[in-house]
């Protein structure tokens, strides 16, 4: 049977529909290319939305681990919902663009950076919080970030790259070798661990140089600590000076004196009490206790006239504060006896910054407030009290 034919009426139609067709093809296979580049560039992204909570943004984003696993990472815009909308959908399209699947840590031979981070935590709930403030400082500003760019895991950690790292905090950082010291210290503590779990078959930071401790105390000489007395005579930075020349207290012993500590009948001052402040995770926090840094530090000291005098002239200007300035004046710290005018707890970091400025202003030379604990004993005998009870 012959092949159906076309009349020329049908052929011209067929023909003008088939160039329609491919023109319509072309078109589409050139949308088809555009689309491919862009999911091409856009097929990392990961998913997320804005969430609504508690009257905030949140960028909720979703992705699949290294174990195919499904997952959702809250990360919060800090913008309250009303009137912020375009503002957060501009951080949600940069968080997806930057977001990053988190690689997953080898529990056997993590990465030295990881290991410490891991150390610190579990550490966290071990010691004060004071002393972990020290120890994420460390780590988390200084012990980590260095290791993880270096790309070292725990078993493969040798004492070489260690001892690089110190020599780099003293040249390129310029730390002191003090700070060097509290830094081997984290690290060998850290490692030890490592090395009693049979993590790694032995300690690396044994076997690494620590540089030589820097001895930093200065000595006013007595026309010097004359001056000193001199010039805070009625500032508010005298009461914490004489504490520390006369008695060695520390600035959080000073900050944390109360006046049930001043016994005036049997002339002697406890020192039991300390308000400390720290940072911790870029939070800065006061923290107070009963108990000084160590059993030594808890002590009962004769109270010498000289100091006896100043007390009871702070007391009667408290009194006299709280009378002229009446409900503007704080009472959540009446205990306690470094306050300012208004009744509020002097804090540490007020010694700290003002002293080294009294010092200038007064042409003296300049040394740490913590140096002016080493005359405490002599300046005691000074004024009466004997070596035992120096001692006691």
């Amino acid at each position: 049977m012959s092949a159906p034919t076309m009349c020329p009426t049908s052929m011209s139609a067929f023909s003008g529909s088939f160039q329609r067709f491919s023109v319509l093809n072309c078109r589409l296979s050139s949308m088809v290319g555009d689309w491919g580049c862009y999911v091409k560039e856009g097929h990392d992204l990961v998913a997320g939305h804005l969430q609504e909570k508690k009257g905030y943004f949140y960028i909720v984003l979703n992705y699949k681990d290294e174990c195919g696993k499904r997952k959702n990472k809250w990360i919060s815009t800090g913008l309250s919902v009303k009137g912020n909308k375009k503002k957060a959908e501009a951080l949600l399209i940069e968080a997806r663009k930057n977001f990053e699947v988190p690689q997953q840590v080898d529990q056997e031979n993590p990465l030295f950076s990881d290991f410490m981070l891991q150390w610190l935590e579990m550490m966290k709930h071990r010691i004060e919080i004071t002393t972990y403030a020290s120890y994420s400082n460390a780590i988390k500003g200084r012990i980590a970030p260095y290791f993880k760019e270096k790309g070292i895991r725990l078993k493969e950690l040798q004492p070489k790259p260690i001892q690089d790292y110190y020599q780099y905090e003293l040249e390129v950082r310029g730390v002191t070798a003090n700070t060097v010291i509290h830094y081997h210290a984290n690290i060998r503590k850290a490692l030890q661990y490592a090395f009693k779990t049979d993590m790694i078959p032995s300690n690396p930071a044994d076997k690494v140089e620590r540089p030589k401790k820097i001895n930093l105390s200065a000595v006013f000489n007595k026309e010097e600590m004359n001056r000193l007395f001199d010039a805070v005579k009625g500032d508010p930075i005298e009461l914490t000076v004489l504490l520390a020349a006369f008695y060695g207290l520390r600035r959080s012993e000073v900050v944390g004196l109360k006046w049930d500590a001043i016994d005036f009948k049997n002339k002697t001052i406890t020192i039991q009490h300390t308000v400390i402040e720290t940072s911790v995770e870029g939070k800065l926090i006061i923290v107070e206790k009963d108990r000084t840094k160590n059993k030594s530090s808890h002590r009962s000291l004769p109270l010498v006239a000289a100091f006896e005098e100043l007390l009871l002239r702070i007391k009667k200007q408290q009194e006299q504060d709280r009378y002229l300035y009446k409900d503007s004046y704080c009472t959540d710290y009446l205990d306690y006896i470094y306050l300012d005018k208004l009744g509020h707890r002097i804090k540490p970091g007020y010694i700290m910054q003002l002293f080294p400025i009294v010092l200038s202003r007064h042409n003296l030379r300049p040394i740490r407030y913590h140096d002016l604990r080493h005359s405490c004993g002599s300046l005691l005998l000074a004024n009466g009290v004997s070596m035992k009870e120096i001692q006691a």
